[in-house]
Protein backbone atom coordinates (compact mmCIF):
# COMPACT_ATOMS: atom_id res chain seq x y z
CA UNK A 1 0.00 0.00 0.00
CA UNK A 2 1.82 3.32 -0.95
CA UNK A 3 2.44 5.51 2.26
CA UNK A 4 1.99 9.79 2.40
CA UNK A 5 5.39 11.24 1.81
CA UNK A 6 7.07 14.27 3.47
CA UNK A 7 8.32 14.95 0.34
CA UNK A 8 7.27 17.06 -2.12
CA UNK A 9 5.91 15.79 -5.30
CA UNK A 10 7.83 15.38 -8.61
CA UNK A 11 5.14 16.27 -10.21
CA UNK A 12 3.03 19.71 -9.13
CA UNK A 13 -0.53 19.35 -8.24
CA UNK A 14 -0.10 15.61 -7.40
CA UNK A 15 0.05 13.96 -4.12
CA UNK A 16 3.77 12.43 -2.93
CA UNK A 17 3.68 8.81 -2.21
CA UNK A 18 6.02 6.26 -2.47
CA UNK A 19 6.27 2.49 -0.90
CA UNK A 20 8.91 1.81 1.54
CA UNK A 21 9.53 -1.43 3.15
CA UNK A 22 10.00 0.26 6.41
CA UNK A 23 8.55 3.39 7.40
CA UNK A 24 11.05 6.67 8.20
CA UNK A 25 14.03 5.14 6.42
CA UNK A 26 15.96 5.62 3.37
CA UNK A 27 17.48 3.93 1.39
CA UNK A 28 20.86 6.06 0.99
CA UNK A 29 20.84 5.26 5.23
CA UNK A 30 20.91 1.08 3.86
CA UNK A 31 23.72 2.38 1.74
CA UNK A 32 25.90 4.45 4.05
CA UNK A 33 25.29 1.49 6.58
CA UNK A 34 26.59 -0.97 3.93
CA UNK A 35 29.84 0.66 2.89
CA UNK A 36 30.54 1.76 6.59
CA UNK A 37 30.38 -1.99 7.64
CA UNK A 38 31.91 -3.61 4.72
CA UNK A 39 34.97 -1.03 4.17
CA UNK A 40 35.49 -0.96 8.44
CA UNK A 41 35.16 -4.24 8.93
CA UNK A 42 37.62 -5.26 6.47
CA UNK A 43 40.70 -2.40 7.13
CA UNK A 44 39.61 -3.68 11.23
CA UNK A 45 40.53 -6.89 10.10
CA UNK A 46 43.77 -5.84 8.29
CA UNK A 47 45.15 -4.22 11.55
CA UNK A 48 44.10 -7.42 13.63
CA UNK A 49 46.23 -9.03 11.01
CA UNK A 50 48.88 -6.64 12.15
CA UNK A 51 48.77 -6.96 15.76
CA UNK A 52 47.52 -10.38 16.37
CA UNK A 53 48.34 -12.35 13.67
CA UNK A 54 44.58 -13.47 12.96
CA UNK A 55 43.08 -13.85 9.55
CA UNK A 56 45.90 -15.21 8.38
CA UNK A 57 48.09 -12.11 9.29
CA UNK A 58 51.97 -11.46 10.27
CA UNK A 59 51.15 -10.33 13.73
CA UNK A 60 52.81 -7.63 15.42
CA UNK A 61 56.86 -9.26 15.73
CA UNK A 62 56.91 -9.87 11.88
CA UNK A 63 55.30 -6.27 11.29
CA UNK A 64 57.12 -4.54 12.82
CA UNK A 65 60.11 -6.19 10.91
CA UNK A 66 58.92 -5.47 7.62
CA UNK A 67 58.31 -1.82 8.85
CA UNK A 68 62.06 -1.30 9.89
CA UNK A 69 62.77 -2.50 6.07
CA UNK A 70 60.55 0.04 5.10
CA UNK A 71 62.69 2.54 6.97
CA UNK A 72 60.22 3.24 9.61
CA UNK A 73 62.11 2.86 13.05
CA UNK A 74 61.23 1.61 15.64
CA UNK A 75 59.30 -0.71 13.75
CA UNK A 76 57.10 -1.88 16.26
CA UNK A 77 56.25 1.35 17.30
CA UNK A 78 55.13 2.03 13.60
CA UNK A 79 53.56 -1.39 13.25
CA UNK A 80 51.78 -0.50 16.66
CA UNK A 81 50.59 2.89 15.54
CA UNK A 82 49.62 1.60 11.93
CA UNK A 83 47.77 -1.64 12.86
CA UNK A 84 45.84 0.45 15.81
CA UNK A 85 44.82 3.02 13.15
CA UNK A 86 43.33 0.46 11.02
CA UNK A 87 42.24 -1.49 13.95
CA UNK A 88 40.25 1.20 15.41
CA UNK A 89 39.39 3.60 12.91
CA UNK A 90 38.28 0.36 11.19
CA UNK A 91 35.61 -0.19 14.37
CA UNK A 92 34.78 3.08 14.52
CA UNK A 93 33.80 3.71 10.92
CA UNK A 94 31.84 -0.10 10.97
CA UNK A 95 29.81 1.58 13.75
CA UNK A 96 29.63 5.10 12.83
CA UNK A 97 31.28 6.56 15.90
CA UNK A 98 32.83 9.39 15.72
CA UNK A 99 33.24 9.15 11.87
CA UNK A 100 35.09 11.89 10.85
CA UNK A 101 38.32 10.93 13.34
CA UNK A 102 37.74 7.31 11.58
CA UNK A 103 37.94 8.78 8.15
CA UNK A 104 41.00 10.38 9.31
CA UNK A 105 42.82 6.98 10.59
CA UNK A 106 41.57 5.51 7.23
CA UNK A 107 43.03 8.30 4.95
CA UNK A 108 46.28 8.67 6.59
CA UNK A 109 46.65 5.17 6.65
CA UNK A 110 46.12 4.43 2.83
CA UNK A 111 48.34 7.82 2.26
CA UNK A 112 51.23 6.29 3.91
CA UNK A 113 50.54 2.60 2.18
CA UNK A 114 50.85 4.62 -1.33
CA UNK A 115 53.90 6.55 -0.06
CA UNK A 116 56.07 3.84 1.11
CA UNK A 117 55.18 0.72 -0.99
CA UNK A 118 52.40 0.96 -3.50
CA UNK A 119 53.05 4.26 -5.46
CA UNK A 120 56.16 2.87 -7.13
CA UNK A 121 53.85 0.18 -8.65
CA UNK A 122 51.86 1.88 -10.34
CA UNK A 123 47.37 2.09 -10.71
CA UNK A 124 46.34 -1.46 -10.14
CA UNK A 125 46.38 -3.19 -7.61
CA UNK A 126 47.30 -6.35 -9.75
CA UNK A 127 51.14 -4.90 -10.18
CA UNK A 128 51.10 -3.72 -6.05
CA UNK A 129 49.71 -0.22 -7.18
CA UNK A 130 47.62 2.56 -5.44
CA UNK A 131 44.08 1.22 -7.00
CA UNK A 132 43.15 -0.54 -3.49
CA UNK A 133 44.11 2.08 -1.16
CA UNK A 134 42.94 5.17 -3.58
CA UNK A 135 39.20 3.42 -2.86
CA UNK A 136 39.68 3.00 0.76
CA UNK A 137 40.45 6.55 1.02
CA UNK A 138 37.96 7.79 -1.40
CA UNK A 139 35.04 5.71 0.42
CA UNK A 140 36.58 6.93 4.05
CA UNK A 141 35.94 10.87 2.59
CA UNK A 142 32.47 10.52 1.14
CA UNK A 143 31.26 8.77 4.34
CA UNK A 144 32.74 11.56 5.79
CA UNK A 145 31.17 14.30 2.99
CA UNK A 146 27.93 12.22 3.14
CA UNK A 147 27.74 11.52 6.77
CA UNK A 148 27.44 8.02 8.52
CA UNK A 149 23.72 8.25 7.99
CA UNK A 150 21.15 6.99 10.44
CA UNK A 151 22.16 3.46 11.46
CA UNK A 152 25.39 4.85 13.32
CA UNK A 153 26.19 5.48 16.78
CA UNK A 154 26.97 9.22 15.43
CA UNK A 155 23.34 9.87 14.64
CA UNK A 156 22.73 12.61 17.44
CA UNK A 157 26.08 14.51 16.99
CA UNK A 158 26.33 17.41 14.56
CA UNK A 159 28.71 15.86 12.03
CA UNK A 160 25.85 13.04 11.73
CA UNK A 161 24.59 14.85 8.70
CA UNK A 162 28.10 15.12 6.84
CA UNK A 163 29.18 18.13 4.96
CA UNK A 164 32.08 19.97 3.91
CA UNK A 165 33.64 20.05 7.40
CA UNK A 166 33.38 16.62 8.60
CA UNK A 167 35.19 16.08 4.94
CA UNK A 168 37.69 18.40 5.53
CA UNK A 169 38.67 17.55 8.83
CA UNK A 170 38.94 13.84 8.07
CA UNK A 171 41.26 14.96 4.77
CA UNK A 172 42.70 17.25 6.69
CA UNK A 173 43.92 15.20 10.00
CA UNK A 174 44.33 12.16 7.58
CA UNK A 175 46.99 13.97 5.84
CA UNK A 176 48.93 15.43 8.76
CA UNK A 177 49.19 12.08 10.49
CA UNK A 178 50.72 10.79 7.40
CA UNK A 179 52.97 13.35 6.98
CA UNK A 180 53.66 13.15 10.70
CA UNK A 181 54.37 9.19 10.02
CA UNK A 182 56.15 9.82 7.01
CA UNK A 183 58.78 12.57 8.27
CA UNK A 184 59.47 10.80 11.77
Amino acid sequence: MAQRSTEPSPVPGEPATHRTPWPHTRAGDWGILLLRVVFGLFLAGHGAQKLFGIFGGAGFTATGQYFSSLGFHPGRLYALIGGLSELLGGLGFALGLLTPLAAAAMIGVMINAMATVTAAHGLWVTEDGVEYNVCIAAVALAVAALGPGRYSLDRFFPWSRGGWLPAAAALLLGGIGAAITLLL
